[in-house]
């Protein structure tokens, strides 16, 4: 007998009242980059468990808490027992059920007995296919405590984590060991049992300063039980708070000292010569490290320190890497702007002391020895002259297939040159351009960038300054990778912008050339970045440049037989799918960017100019006709197949509305080609506008697929040129039509 499915109901009965859920999981200090994340992940899961198990009230509630040695969910609205449910279970029809004398047949008898009752005691039921037996039940609901150790291990199982770890002498395993779980629905325990431990209410403070075993009174009271006896600032937000407060506050209190945080307060200091050359990365790298230190305290001190002032002649970049990345420290820097760095740092700590003394000197002995070797490299690097390091970049292999960091270097200037030229640029700056090109990668050999490739760039300039190369050199060497990530400004120089692109290009067409095309999350050539920079600085800089030209020419300089032959076209369409979020970004809609980018551009600099120009046309009353009109103008065209011969004949015009549209028209296209071509874009639609009446007339009284070829196609030909006169600036038959 076939399986029948069973239908759940929930039964109504009185509401219960729904308490506040605690689950925590005790466990050794969790990774610190990960934390917030497997704590929102942990939060979910049980979230997600309780509502399948129907333990949650409508309008549930749940807060997440995460520190180094726990990670803990608080939910509200939660059933101690699931509600009843009716159950039904479908049988075989009521057609088949009885054989000729009326007697049950034995599909009926094998369902009805797996049931548990006689045929006669089913009920019938009517359905889109017929009547068919049914039996109903009703089904009690069980105790959270049935289900809750299995939905935590669900939701641990589930956890984002790379690698897990054993411990002891069984078989567990998490991503590092668990000493406690608490579960507790309002102030009663739910037994259950996961990860080889039995739930209860016994947590642990602070591992030094509170205390060692906590009885949670009730789950609502959690926090404050930790904040008050056990010295833990359990939720992440809280403590990020604290410890961003502690380090102003610290921060204030070192004559005209200030803590970095903000992109908004960085942007005045970026401009300052002695805010060195990578104001916004240093920024960066406080905020992430904010988070990082959240994630390795309980309860944060913020500790004041200092260091010889004579380092501050090594860069600013230099200085705060080693801070930030070495230590965790937060570099101080002048509270005026383009003040420069002061010799201070703060370091948040785990221990909160009366006198931290031991704990300031011994953070500074450490800092001293990490400066002190970043002295050393930048002293040693200033040695030797980048064009002395550029030869050994033969020795540096850039990708196997695609040879050197020398090879490199030389396609890009190639490359860089004849962007200048192409976009009009003075001998100087193209000459400048090349330079930069020459240079830009020996700083990837220095003692400085070795130790801290994020300042690939940034030390290349201030070596290039050094050995007195122009400025307009340096500073394309420095802002040649940008922009470097979301937010981050594009070249503003002339030799740096075609320098960056060069760059971009090279590495574009290089990498997706021999088939390294990134998919899904994997990009390890990072080429989704490269080819929004390549879309920001021709867009942005407003470059008249031809995008398909270009890649053409980067291709032109590897090898033969080296790239796929299609590189060039699939690196177009690869480009133009980047281009689509970022115009979302700046505003325009989605059926705007289409009406635009399925025209195929290839002057991106144009791309802004046509937005903006149909988002003026669209606001128009005239707009949606035409739109329509322009669709159907497409329609029609398709349905004609192969396109229109010639020009349309003035003698071949009969109707007068088809007159009236043609000379319309006569009077509009050169003036409009005109201002196409100028890129006068807005105007040019604001023109075409003025085609609605002739356009509406023409459809009302004008049949295009006549019997008379001549005829049809001379009408034909007048709506090919009507809509290429549209395309010219964009496809406004794919606007949709604005609700009202």
């Amino acid at each position: 007998m076939k399986t029948r499915s069973a239908r759940v109901k929930r039964r109504s009965r009185p509401a219960q009242a729904g308490d506040v859920l605690l689950v925590e999981l005790l466990t050794e200090e969790l990774p610190p980059r990960s934390l917030q994340r497997l704590a929102e992940a942990f939060a979910a899961g049980v979230m997600k468990g309780l509502a399948e198990k129907a333990l949650l009230q409508d309008g549930s509630t749940h807060q997440v808490y995460a520190t180094p040695r726990r990670l803990a969910v608080l939910a509200t609205g939660v059933l101690a027992v699931q509600p009843d449910r009716d159950v039904e279970r479908r049988g075989p029809p009521v057609a088949t059920g009885h054989d000729a004398s009326g007697n049950p047949t034995a599909a009926l008898s094998g369902f009805a007995r797996s049931c548990g009752v006689l045929p006669e005691n089913l009920e019938r039921r009517s359905g889109e296919k017929g009547d068919y037996f049914v039996y109903r039940t009703k089904q009690k609901g069980e105790p959270l405590a049935h289900h809750l150790g299995a939905i935590v291990e669900a939701s641990l199982a589930g956890l984002p984590v790379a690698k897990l770890m054993r411990w002891g002498d069984t078989d567990v395993t998490f991503v590092r060991p668990v000493h406690g779980l608490v579960m507790m629905r309002g102030a009663r325990v739910v037994s259950g049992s996961v990860l080889g431990l039995k739930s209860g209410r016994i947590t642990s403070g602070h591992r030094f300063l509170g205390r060692r075993r906590l009885a949670i009174p009730h789950a609502r009271r959690y926090a404050e039980t930790l904040r008050r006896s056990g010295r833990v600032i359990a939720g992440f937000a809280e403590r990020r708070d604290e410890v961003e407060r502690q380090l102003r506050a610290a921060a204030a209190g070192i004559r005209k000292g200030a803590l970095v945080l903000d992109p908004d307060a960085v942007a005045a200091r970026c401009h300052g010569e002695a805010w060195g050359y990578a104001a916004e990365e240093v920024v960066r790298n406080n905020v992430a490290l904010l988070d990082e230190v959240t994630a390795l305290v309980e309860w944060p001190a913020v500790y004041a320190g200092g260091f010889d002032s004579g380092f501050l002649g090594v860069p600013i970049p230099c200085l705060a890497l080693s801070m930030q990345h070495h230590q965790r420290y937060f570099p101080v820097f002048h509270s005026q702007a383009a003040g420069g760095m002061l010799p201070r740092f703060l370091v948040v700590s785990n221990m909160q002391i009366r006198a931290p003394g031991r704990i300031v000197h011994g953070n500074e002995r450490v800092l001293r020895a990490r400066l002190s070797d970043a002295r050393f490299f930048y002293d040693q690097d200033r040695k030797t002259r980048l064009e002395d390091r550029v030869p050994k970049l033969a020795g540096v292999v850039y990708q196997s297939r695609l040879g050197s960091q020398l090879e490199r270097v030389q396609r890009i200037g190639k490359l860089a040159g004849e962007i200048a030229a192409r976009a009009g640029l003075t001998d100087a700056d193209r000459r400048d351009a090349e330079r930069a090109a020459y240079l830009c990668k020996a700083d990837l050999l220095t003692e400085m960038v070795g130790e801290f490739p994020e300042l690939q760039g940034y030390m290349g300039a201030d070596y290039a300054r050094h050995d007195g190369e122009p400025e307009s050199v340096a500073e394309a060497i420095r802002t040649h990778y940008s922009p470097r990530f979301s937010g981050d400004r594009v070249p503003s120089t002339p030799a740096g912008v075609c320098l960056a692109l060069a760059d971009k290009l090279d590495t574009l067409v290089g990498i997706y050339g021999v088939g390294l095309v990134p998919t899904g999350d994997k990009d390890p050539f990072g080429l989704r970045r490269q080819a929004l920079g390549v879309v920001r600085i021709l867009v942005e800089r407003s470059l008249p440049l031809d995008l398909r030209d270009l890649l053409g020419l980067a291709r032109s300089y590897f090898g033969a037989d080296l790239l796929s032959e299609g590189v060039v076209q699939d690196l177009y369409g690869f480009l133009l799918e980047r281009l689509k979020p970022y115009l979302r970004d700046r505003g325009f809609m989605s059926d705007e960017i289409d009406s635009v980018l399925s025209l195929g551009p290839t002057r991106l600099d144009q791309v802004l100019p046509r937005l903006e120009a149909l988002q003026i046309f669209r606001r128009m009353p005239e707009a949606e006709a035409l739109a329509g009109a322009n669709k159907r103008i497409r329609n029609i065209l398709r349905q004609a197949g192969t396109g229109p011969e010639g020009h349309v004949e003035a003698g071949l015009l009969c109707e007068p509305a088809e007159q009236r549209l043609a000379r319309e028209l006569g009077k509009l296209r050169t003036h409009v080609e005109d201002l196409i071509r100028r890129g006068d874009f807005t105007t040019a639609l604001k023109q075409l506008a003025s085609l609605r009446s002739p356009v509406d007339e023409f459809f009302d009284q004008v049949m295009v697929m006549v019997d008379d070829v001549r005829i049809r196609n001379n009408r034909l030909a007048l709506l090919h040129e009507l809509g290429n006169l549209f395309l010219g600036a964009a496809d406004i038959s794919r606007l949709q039509p604005r609700q009202q």
